[in-house]
């Protein structure tokens, strides 16, 4: 029942700001945009989608080593396209993790190394993002010149950077009751994990990297669908307004973060003395654009074996 609940809350959020946002906005006019041109950029927004699945796949598998659930390539960029399915059907903007982390529990890496993995891995995706919007925010307050854009801004931010850095501080501590109290010892497990990888001498940067790309890839993705509906934005605009929109996307409230995503668009377009509605005309093409990369992530789901059911031979997590 609870669970009913909060998939019912989540769909009610989404249809809620969906109706909200939609009703400032002229669909009849967004589709006489679409041209031949137009299917270019969808079909290179996709494209690089892919490649942002990829190097995530490619992030993971150096995380999930880490945490003794060891993946080849190919799977992990498999299960990364299966989760982009489950993006878009489970109650959540991160459906997709409690998917990946079945398969490779299933897979034979146990539950702990699993979820160890999924849940270092989008700590260390948070941490990146948060980075990348402190270190643009010179230009996002030249942009951002309303004063409640500004401070809903930096509390978005430094409170997910706040939480990134105490995440790495608490694995940084040596108490040992950390490591045996129900309470933290897996929280604390993560956090060991999460500073080993973020800064080893060799794979912290590759991390640091791939971390930064998977966020930049976003930029691009929706910069192709400005393109694809001539929008009258920037590309310097995109990158300033995009990033603080996904870090608001990633909250858990909404399916696939329809409706937060449009609203956020929206208002951070108006922040920043652009039309509100081109900013939420540019999160429903970049939605549906998620969509049909999560419908080819159906087709590979159908056509898995993963789908078998069978008992994994659980790999214990190195201390």
């Amino acid at each position: 029942m609870r669970r009913i609940l909060l998939s019912t809350a989540k769909i009610l959020i989404s249809a809620a700001l969906l109706y909200l946002v939609l009703r400032k906005v002229d669909l009849t006019e967004l589709f006489s945009r679409f041209t031949v041109t137009s299917l270019f950029w969808i079909g290179l927004a996709i494209a690089v989608t892919f490649l942002q699945i990829f190097v995530g796949a490619l992030r993971w598998r150096e995380i999930s080593a880490a945490c003794g659930a060891p993946l080849e390539l190919g799977r992990a960029m498999r299960y990364n396209v299966i989760g982009a399915f489950f993006n878009q059907t489970l109650p959540s903007a991160i459906g997709g993790d409690a998917v990946r982390l079945w398969l490779v529990a299933r897979a034979g890496a146990g539950w702990r190394a699993a979820t160890y993995s999924i849940f270092v891995d989008r700590a260390i995706g948070l941490v990146a993002l948060a980075i990348l919007i402190v270190a643009s925010l010179p230009w996002s307050y030249t942009l951002i010149t309303d004063s409640h854009g500004r401070s809903a801004l930096l509390l978005v931010d430094f409170a997910a950077l706040a939480g990134g850095i105490g995440f790495l501080i608490f694995g940084a501590l040596k108490w040992p009751w950390l490591k045996t109290w129900w309470a933290t010892h897996h929280l604390h497990a993560c956090a060991v994990i999460a500073n080993r990888v973020i800064f080893n001498r060799t794979r912290g940067s590759v991390i640091a990297v791939l971390s930064i790309l998977v966020h930049v890839l976003a930029v691009v993705i929706a910069w192709c669908v400005v393109q694809a509906i001539a929008a009258p934005v920037s590309f310097a605009q995109v990158f300033l307004l995009v990033p603080p929109v996904m870090l608001i996307t990633l909250m858990p409230i909404s399916i696939a973060g329809w409706g937060v995503r449009e609203a956020s668009m929206g208002l951070a377009f108006g922040f920043a003395g652009l039309a509100a509605n081109e900013g939420v005309n540019i999160s429903l093409v970049f939605g549906a654009v998620s969509f049909i990369v999560g419908a080819f992530g159906g087709m590979v789901w159908i056509l898995s074996a993963e789908k078998a059911v069978r008992e994994p031979a659980p790999i214990g997590v190195p201390q």
